[in-house]
């Protein structure tokens, strides 16, 4: 570590570098958090975890018992232990006693990505509600066609404010908060829509996996999906990095040229087997739309879990066949990375969570969440500490935390190690000078 500072200090490694190093031997040093304890109000199992993208300060949790709590994970509400566990007790709760509250399991809880204003539930009651967070009461309410397995909002939107809805009907829907309506529907699954996530890259494509094993990626502009993975197209490996690929670019530019040049440039030739088109240029059909590969599945079974990296090249998914799959966006392609043996629930969804340089992969397996080298497929670690079923993992960011809600009605804080000796050894800073008695 001092060395790295010594580097640092000395500018032979860039600060950018310095920081994820830091990073990354904190994500390595991740355990069962022996300073930081969250208080759960909750009487059932915790389904949804999520901190808000704007500050990275409130916790937002939801329950089957139909209640939604948020949590200050960066102000202590009191301390135990002679002050070096800080205990986080909910800010507030709302629950099926609320006027306006989910009479059934609360599924999904999701905050409003542009501030902690607004926050949104999804429920096995039907409906989707809009909560304000300062009043917490519902401002907005659309009701489903069934039960709502999970809601997403896009963080890079800056032209619509929809909430696409993943339901036991094979329609996902977006919701509108500035209309209040529904904006369109997407069809094309043959069941259930259980988990739905929105593209790090644009704020118009949308992925959306089904109870039919079907992963499916929309254009919103537009109608019918324009990819479905299939499982039996792989690749090797994975990507070249983009150095290495604009070489290859432009090499396989000069080949051409030479090519070219060797036919003669006075001359067109077109390509074998390629039928010029009359008129205007033919629009290729969406794959999406294609009877071969409309049919197409990702998964034996239900896709109950959805990730894409901060990137926006990968998708990690999960299915009720228990494997954990990684995809190539921009083939489609399975990359044939095989992760350890894995357990995964097969009745409801569960959320995944990645580390931001996309390494590590957390995974709720059971009882227990194991950490995933994300290229080899190695397991890195297990964390266990929950006595029921593990249903969501959200990783904090700002402070390289993991967060992992169960069945036993408990929200672990999992931490970098932190020795309790070296802080009683601290102690509070005194405010005197060296000559003062």
């Amino acid at each position: 570590m001092w060395k790295q500072i010594r580097d640092r200090e000395a500018a032979k490694i860039r600060p950018d570098s310095f920081a994820n190093r830091i990073k990354s031997n904190r994500i390595a040093q991740l355990q069962l958090s022996n300073y930081k304890d969250i208080a759960t109000p909750h009487k059932g199992a915790i389904n949804s975890l999520q901190i808000d993208l704007t500050e990275g300060r409130y916790l937002l949790s939801a329950a089957s018992d139909a209640s939604v709590a948020v949590y200050d994970v960066q102000r202590a509400t009191d301390y135990d232990a002679g002050g070096l566990i800080s205990r986080h007790k909910c800010i507030f709760v709302v629950d099926k006693q609320h006027e306006l509250g989910h009479k059934y399991s609360i599924s999904s809880a999701i905050w409003y990505p542009v501030d902690t204003g607004l926050f949104v539930t999804g429920s096995y009651d039907h409906h989707i509600n809009v909560w304000d967070t300062n009043t917490t009461q519902v401002v907005m309410n659309f009701k489903m066609p069934g039960k709502v397995y999970r809601t997403a909002m896009s963080s890079l939107a800056t032209s619509h404010m929809l909430i696409a809805a993943g339901t036991e009907d094979v329609q996902v829907r977006l919701c509108d908060i500035a209309s209040g309506a529904f904006a369109h529907t997407l069809s094309g699954h043959r069941d259930g829509v259980m988990t739905a996530e929105w593209s790090t890259s644009s704020e118009w494509v949308l992925i959306t996996g089904g109870c039919d094993g079907a992963i499916r990626f929309w254009d919103i502009r537009r109608a019918g999906c324009f990819l479905v993975l299939d499982q039996s197209r792989t690749q090797l490996g994975t990507r070249p990095p983009i150095l290495k690929r604009s070489m290859m670019t432009k090499e396989t530019k000069s080949r051409a040229a030479q090519r070219k040049l060797a036919n003669g440039s006075g001359s067109k030739h077109s390509p074998i087997g390629r039928v010029p088109a009359k008129g205007h240029a033919k629009q290729r059909l969406h794959p999406g739309l294609l009877s071969s590969q409309d049919r197409a599945t990702a998964h034996y079974g239900a896709v109950t879990g959805l990730k894409i990296t901060e990137d926006s090249m990968y998708l990690l998914s999960a299915g009720s066949d228990s494997r954990l799959r990684l995809w190539d966006i921009e083939s489609g392609c399975d990359t044939l990375v095989n992760f350890e043996t894995l357990r995964l629930q097969s009745s409801k969804p569960i959320q995944l969570a990645t580390t931001p340089d996309s390494a590590f992969v957390f995974v709720p397996c059971m009882r227990s969440v194991k950490v995933f080298d994300m290229w080899s497929g190695n397991t890195r670690t297990t964390f266990r500490g929950h006595y029921e079923c593990v249903n969501s993992c959200w990783f904090s960011v700002d402070d390289q935390e993991l967060y992992t809600g169960g069945n036993d009605r408990q929200i672990l804080v999992w931490s970098p190690a932190r020795l309790i000796t070296d802080e009683l050894n601290e102690g509070p800073a005194e405010d005197q000078d060296n000559w003062s008695n």
